[in-house]
């Protein structure tokens, strides 16, 4: 089974939407055979990523990254968005970080670097701005030699 993990940028600007959402289509066509995906279903990128593999058949892996990650959906159609994405999860992985704090983060992302066979990165290319933003997953990964497909529009900068 082949498997694609996703970091990414929770928000991602109106002239670049259409974009992300093509170029996440490509990546996920074309598998011969199984596909998992990995995400931690987190609003923006893991969402779009999400849902998008689960139209193409894939077998979606959740990563939660704390006890207390639904606390950090701000909004109740965020939140309900999860939750229906979570149900349809083939597996969920639950780590032991009791709250969500950065270094919870980066232990999910981590884990999705770890376990995936290429890391689609929805990502402006600029530091993250806290442990375990999509800037230090995609360096992790990287460290690891795991290919990362990098899709953002040059010269668009998230909100």
């Amino acid at each position: 089974m082949k498997c694609i993990g996703v970091t990414g940028h929770r928000s991602i600007p109106q002239e670049v939407q259409e974009h992300v959402l093509e170029e996440l289509r490509a990546a996920l066509c074309g598998h011969e055979g199984s596909l998992e995906a990995l995400s931690s279903l987190a609003v923006g990128a893991d969402q779009l990523f999400a849902d998008l593999a689960l139209a193409h058949g894939a077998e979606l892996t959740v990563v939660i990254p704390s006890g207390d990650y639904e606390d950090g959906f701000a909004d109740e159609a965020d939140l309900a968005r999860y939750r229906t994405l979570k149900a349809r999860a083939a597996r969920e992985i639950r780590l032991d970080f009791p709250h969500s704090t950065d270094e919870a983060y980066y232990a999910a992302g981590a884990y999705i670097a770890d376990h995936c066979d290429r890391l689609i990165a929805v990502w402006d290319g600029l530091p993250a701005r806290g442990l375990g933003g999509t800037g230090d997953i995609v360096t992790y990964a990287r460290s690891l030699g795991r290919p990362v497909t990098v899709i953002w529009r040059e010269g668009v900068e998230r909100g």
